[in-house]
C-alpha cells in the first residue's frame, strides 16, 4: 500500500480551514466587500426606520379616528334632517286642518251650535298643537345645526390631517428613492468587487455572513478581531504569525474570516 496523501494539520486553536487558500490581494479585497455589505446593510436599516413611517403611522390613525367621527357627525345631520322635515310635514298638515276649518267656521256654513262649539275648540286644538309642533321644529333644527357645525369642523380637521399625512408621504418617498439610488451604486460596486475573489472565498464568506449577522469577515487590527472585538490570545497570535500569507485563517471566537494587514499587530 502507498502512502496516504499529506493532510496539513488544523491548528487546535484557531479553526481556519488549511485547504482553503487565497491571495492576500483577495482577502483584503474582501474587507471591501465587506464594508460594501455593511453600507447596504445600513442603507436598508436607514430605510426601514426612516422617521416619516412613525410620522405617518400616527397620522394615519388620527385621520382613521377623525374619519370615524365625521361619518357620525354626518349621519346625524342626516337623521336630524329627516326628522326636520318631517316635523315640518306634521306642522304644515295641522295649519292646513286650521286653516281648512277656519274657512268653514268663517263661511257660516256650520249652524249648528254644537258643530260651531266643537269646530271652535278643534281650532283651538290644532292651533295648540301647531306650537307644539313647531317646537319640535326648532329643537331639531337646533340639533341639526350643531351636527352640522360639527361636520364642518371635522371636515376641516380631516382635510389638515390627510395634508400632513401627504406631506409626510411626499418626505418618505423623496427619502427612499434618495436611498435606493444610493443602494443601488453601492450594490452595482459590491458586485464588481466580489467579482474580483476568487470563488472559493466568497462562497465561505457568504456562508459566514448568513450565520453571523452580516458580518462574514473582519479585519486583525493591533492583535483584535473587529468582528467580535476580542482580543487574540498569544496562542491564537502565534498561530496566525506562522500560518501562510494566502492561509484563509478564522477568528477562533466568532468564526469570521480574519483578514490580516499591515496593522495586524503580529
Amino acid at each position: 500500500m502507498g502512502r496516504p496523501p499529506h493532510v496539513p494539520l488544523r491548528s487546535p486553536h484557531l479553526p481556519w480551514s488549511p485547504q482553503l487558500n487565497a491571495a492576500p490581494a483577495d482577502q483584503i479585497r474582501l474587507l471591501d466587500v465587506q464594508a460594501l455589505d455593511t453600507r447596504l446593510s445600513q442603507l436598508a436599516h436607514k430605510r426601514r426606520t426612516l422617521p416619516e413611517h412613525a410620522e405617518i403611522e400616527s397620522l394615519t390613525k388620527d385621520l382613521t379616528q377623525l374619519r370615524d367621527l365625521l361619518v357620525a357627525a354626518q349621519t346625524e345631520e342626516s337623521d336630524c334632517a329627516r326628522e326636520q322635515k318631517k316635523a315640518e310635514q306634521d306642522v304644515d298638515q295641522v295649519r292646513q286642518r286650521a286653516v281648512r276649518d277656519q274657512q268653514r267656521l268663517d263661511s257660516g256654513a256650520v249652524t249648528s251650535p254644537k258643530d260651531l262649539e266643537n269646530l271652535q275648540k278643534e281650532i283651538v286644538s290644532l292651533s295648540k298643537r301647531q306650537g307644539d309642533l313647531e317646537d319640535v321644529v326648532l329643537e331639531v333644527m337646533e340639533r341639526r345645526e350643531s351636527a352640522q357645525e360639527r361636520v364642518d369642523e371635522l371636515t376641516e380637521r380631516v382635510s389638515s390631517v390627510q395634508a400632513k399625512v401627504d406631506d409626510a408621504t411626499a418626505r418618505r418617498d423623496r427619502a427612499e428613492d434618495g436611498l435606493d439610488t444610493e443602494a443601488a451604486a453601492v450594490a452595482k460596486e459590491r458586485e464588481l468587487v466580489a467579482g474580483s475573489v476568487s470563488a472559493g472565498l466568497m462562497e465561505l464568506y457568504e456562508k459566514i455572513r448568513g450565520q453571523q449577522g452580516g458580518v462574514g469577515a473582519a479585519r486583525l487590527y493591533q492583535r483584535r478581531c473587529e468582528g467580535c472585538h476580542i482580543e487574540l490570545n498569544i496562542t491564537e497570535l502565534n498561530d496566525v504569525r506562522s500560518a501562510a500569507a494566502d492561509t484563509v485563517v478564522r477568528c477562533e471566537n466568532c468564526r469570521r474570516i480574519l483578514v490580516r494587514t499591515a496593522e495586524s499587530g503580529l
